[in-house]
């Protein structure tokens, strides 16, 4: 899944083995998926859910969890050469040697078959099928085909991505309602301006590695007026949940609210950059995804 990592450097030289493995899974980027999953969850059930549908809930939000910490894994076994050149990802167990490739492979494994069990028995087919399609979006059409080829990477594998909210009502509904393939679209076009931010100042990183992210290809200036456009459309994709009926005005305030917050931040990257800017950027972004999804919850659940 494409959500761009929120760790940092500075992991333990010396770190427990249990706590190698776990931050192979990108805790806090799976911490995002899983919420934005929850939410649609959430939205799929009109007023309070019943206890079965509770029970349900947290059989998905367990299986999710587990399959997305294993496409987490999967990236990290795959980019294990990569991240040892990037500081950014250097620190991980995988980049230092310190966990073999037969280990990662195993651990993703057992963590995606765990995971794929629990929602084809607890949950549904769909839910289960779904969120494999998922890990092959993330972990091998963008990780192994789409990162090293185009600078468009993260536009084309952010479509794997933005899947977590409609995994989410697929649990809840068995089926595929346009509700949720809106939340969708949001993410979907939150994810290359999130992301392009984190990008512009780890260019170096990305041009040490080999990759071809946008800034590296098509250089700083382009970069920032790709972020400033696409926060406008994503600006006009958030209002739709309220234009369309399925949120009230508490969510179109909190809707333009944050939109009009991440298009200052683009704008004001665009017209002068700076590093730090560029990194108050991303870290809005993810507060922007964050806060617009609990808007919609508590939303939902307002008289």
């Amino acid at each position: 899944m494409t959500m761009a990592s929120t760790s940092t450097a500075g992991a333990l030289v010396h770190s427990p083995r249990w706590q190698q493995f776990y931050q192979l899974t990108k805790p806090r980027v799976v911490q995002l998926i899983v919420f934005c999953a929850a939410i649609g969850m959430a939205l799929a059930v009109p007023g309070l859910p019943s206890l079965q549908q509770a029970l349900t809930m947290l059989a998905a939000i367990a299986g999710i969890w587990l399959v997305a910490g294993a496409a987490a894994a999967f990236n990290c076994l795959i980019e294990d050469g990569i991240d040892a050149r990037m500081k950014r990802t250097a620190w991980r167990a995988t980049a230092k040697g310190e966990l073999s490739r037969p280990q990662t492979l195993a651990f993703s494994a057992l963590l995606c078959g765990i995971g794929m069990a629990i929602l084809g028995v607890c949950v549904n087919l769909l839910t289960m099928w779904l969120t494999f399609a998922t890990f092959v979006g993330y972990a091998v059409i963008y990780t192994v085909i789409l990162k090293p080829m185009t600078p468009q990477n993260i536009v084309i594998g952010g479509a794997s991505g933005a899947m977590p909210p409609v995994l989410g009502w697929a649990a809840m509904r068995g089926d595929l309602g346009p509700e949720a393939w809106l939340l969708c679209l949001i993410i979907f076009l939150w994810t290359p301006p999130h992301f392009w931010a984190l990008a512009l100042y780890r260019a170096e990183d990305y041009a040490r590695a080999g990759l071809p992210m946008l800034p590296v290809t098509h250089g700083n200036d382009y970069t920032r007026l790709q972020i400033l456009l696409y926060t406008w459309v994503l600006f006009a994709a958030t209002l739709l949940p309220f234009l369309t009926g399925m949120s009230g005005w508490f969510y179109l305030v909190s809707a333009v609210a944050l939109g009009l917050g991440f298009c200052g931040y683009a704008f004001r990257l665009w017209r002068a950059y700076s590093e730090m800017l560029a990194r108050r950027t991303f870290w809005f972004s993810i507060w922007h995804l964050s806060l617009l999804f609990a808007a919609l919850l508590i939303d939902h659940y307002l008289p």
